[in-house]
């Protein structure tokens, strides 16, 4: 199976952070396909807090869905996140995006994710490795989904290498 994931972090060092994450996932036989660039992103919905670093990766994997959720959530814990409220800030996050077409609702999981469309820090990076790639439920490409995002918060693009001090900033119009 294919998926896209979503990956961030806000304490700690965040980059070494997904580093860990996407090398834990490996070990599982999770294979990354394609990555993201690193991005800087605002926090959404509860602005108090450091903000992230975000990528979205295409992986593919022999493990269904609730499989690979169940592999992400020991890599969350195995990292160091512990439960806590609803945007609250963490070591990693991990979120399944997308399940190739594939539309999945249950108590532990929700795929495509619900809120995908409407956050900049999942759209930004997902547009830079799958424009074309279509939300399952909306039927729109992702390239399409950016344009009609409402979301205003700020994804600033990472340097490739540490110390450099380009950054691309992304808002909506």
């Amino acid at each position: 199976m294919h998926y896209f994931l979503s990956l961030g972090s806000n304490l700690g060092n965040r980059r070494a952070n997904l580093g860990r994450a996407l090398a834990e996932l490996k070990k599982a036989r999770v294979k990354v396909l394609r990555s993201s660039s690193l991005y800087r992103t605002e926090p959404v919905d509860c602005a108090a807090q450091p903000w992230f670093y975000n990528q979205v990766v295409e992986v593919s994997t022999a493990l269904e869905a609730a499989d690979l959720l169940a592999l992400i959530k020991t890599v969350e814990r195995d990292l160091g996140r512990r439960p806590a409220r609803r945007n609250r800030p963490r070591t990693i996050d991990i979120d399944i995006l997308i399940a190739e077409d594939r539309v999945i609702a249950t108590r532990q999981l929700i795929v495509p994710h619900p809120r995908m469309a409407e956050r900049n820090f999942v759209l930004v990076p997902l547009l830079e490795i799958a424009p074309a790639a279509v939300h399952p439920l909306l039927k729109e490409k992702i390239s399409d989904l950016h344009q009609m995002s409402r979301d205003k918060s700020v994804v600033k693009k990472m340097p490739e290498k540490v110390g450099r001090s380009s950054a691309k900033e992304y808002r909506q119009p």
